[in-house]
């Protein structure tokens, strides 16, 4: 036995150089792992990171003038949500009108006022109108007060354009909902701002419009920049937005903007939600581009000066005039 383990130093060199081997070649197989182990670790990270970030993206997102913030989501049913901004100075250059005038300034979103049924109605009558016509580029307008209706490039007076025809397109019945949906966002303003909705008139433009992913042909077309509406528009004091049909079942895009410095705060419109605001600076907004499928939404604008009031609209309302989409 002795002679066996004197004889075995040779043997063991061998036998030492395969245990190094397979020691060298144990710690050459744990590096690989070790390797693989870090990078399932950032894999894992990645994953989790962009996990949150999905879910991150369901208040906060990116357009493009940056962050935003959700103000109000698509998948929500609201009965009410309104936040309170200070106000512009653009009212001071304006006639003022105690207890009407904005002093609160504001913006607000509900789905308590209008209700899905009837904006799918009144959607209907953007339909019927926008029929007849349609611009070549991505916003058509259709104001039932002055008869304003996007053809080609151009508007038309429908009242007069297709005379007692139009009779066959609209109902008495089209008008009467038209109207009571009129009052019912008039009251809901009224109410939010803490005025009385008497003083509150209907002003021009208030309209139809209908926004899909067709390039601009004119400068009317493109309705996605930033604009303030009270300077737009000076009789506007109240600015409101029915939206008649769904984002991301109806369209992709288009989505409303406040552009504020920091994050900006977005309503995904829904057929029946109502977003309204005084209209001044302090609430600069834009609509998205739509990348997708067709918009419907009608703006509704009230001003507290009655010499610039108009009426409901009829079947053979006069004048025609060119407006911006919201």
């Amino acid at each position: 036995m002795a002679p066996q383990r004197r004889g075995a130093p040779k043997a063991s060199d061998g036998c030492g150089a395969t245990e190094r081997g397979r020691r060298n070649s144990s710690k050459g197989g744990r590096a690989p792992r070790d390797v693989r182990k870090k990078w399932l670790r950032v894999v894992v990270l990645g994953a989790c990171t962009a996990l949150g970030g999905l879910l991150l993206r369901g208040h906060l997102g990116v357009d493009e003038d940056g962050v935003t913030e959700v103000l109000a989501s698509r998948s929500e049913v609201l009965p009410g949500r309104f936040v309170e901004v200070p106000c512009s100075e653009d009212y001071d250059s304006h006639r003022r009108f105690e207890g009407c005038t904005p002093r609160k300034c504001g913006r607000g979103v509900s789905d308590a006022v209008i209700s899905r049924d009837e904006a799918h109605r009144i959607r209907s009558i953007a339909e019927k109108g926008l029929s007849l016509g349609g611009s070549d580029g991505g916003a058509s307008i259709l104001d039932l007060h002055s008869g304003a209706l996007s053809v080609g490039e151009h508007f038309v007076n429908l009242y007069r354009y297709f005379g007692d025809k139009i009779q066959n397109v609209f109902s008495e019945e089209d008008f009467r909902l038209y109207r009571s949906v009129r009052q019912k966002v008039q009251l809901a303003i009224a109410q939010a701002f803490g005025i009385s909705a008497s003083s509150l008139h209907l002003t021009k433009p208030t309209f139809f419009s209908r926004i899909n992913n067709t390039a601009a042909r004119t400068a009317h077309d493109e309705y996605w920049h930033a604009h303030v509406d009270k300077v737009t528009y000076g009789s506007f004091d109240y600015t409101s937005l029915l939206y008649l049909s769904d984002y991301l079942d109806d369209f992709g895009g288009g989505r409303f903007v406040f552009v504020e410095e920091g994050a900006n705060r977005t309503v995904e419109p829904r057929a029946g939600r109502v977003s309204f605001f005084t209209s001044g600076s302090e609430n600069l907004h834009r609509v998205e581009k739509v990348r997708w499928g067709t918009r419907y939404a009608v703006t509704i604008a009230f001003t507290c000066d009655p010499d610039r009031s108009i009426g409901d609209p009829s079947l053979a309302p006069p004048g025609a005039s060119p407006t911006q989409p919201h």
